[in-house]
């Protein structure tokens, strides 16, 4: 009699951490349609939402027992366009656009070593480390300096992007925490 209930509310804690998931990509697309607008500074406020989704769709994957190769895949989809191609476009539109070809380089040098980082993230077993700076981790920073903005020139930014992507698809350990 109460095996039905049971089934249906066991599929719906399956799906939470994906639906958190989704959450983090439609926070991303928001902050990237405000990029186009001309909304930058906006933007920040749906990078770190997104971030903060990103941090517990994990934990409630694991809470529920729901992890699963489907939802490791999707957060990493969702990862790539939040933390890799959101801030990349928001420092790309912000400042980069004034050395055109140097800035659309950079910025698809980041999106790309993001893509490697999370692929490889997804190819390898997890043994409590992760090896190179995680994207999110990565994207918070490009994000966070977009205030630096009206202090530092193009240069920085560029230097900044090229050392956050090298750091991605780096072999440095980092420990979970």
């Amino acid at each position: 009699m109460f095996l039905p209930d049971y089934v249906e509310h066991s599929k719906v804690k399956a799906q939470l951490a994906n639906a958190i998931t989704l959450m983090n990509l439609s926070f991303g697309v928001i902050a990237i349609i405000l990029i186009i607008k001309g909304l930058g500074h906006m933007s920040l406020l749906f990078i770190f939402l997104a971030a903060l989704f990103d941090r517990f769709d994990g934990m409630v994957a694991r809470h529920y027992h729901a992890e699963s190769l489907f939802g490791k895949e999707l957060d990493s989809l969702c990862d790539l366009v939040s933390f890799g191609l959101a801030p990349a476009l928001l420092i790309y539109e912000s400042i980069l656009y004034e050395k055109p070809l140097l800035g659309i380089i950079v910025t698809v040098f980041y999106v790309l070593a993001g893509a490697v980082r999370l692929a490889r993230f997804n190819a390898s077993e997890f043994d409590g480390a992760f090896y190179g700076v995680p994207i999110t981790a990565a994207g918070v920073v490009m994000t966070l300096s977009f205030f630096l903005i009206p202090y530092m020139g193009t240069l920085f930014f560029v230097i900044l992007m090229l050392i956050m992507s090298v750091l991605m698809i780096s072999n440095i350990r980092i420990a979970k925490v």
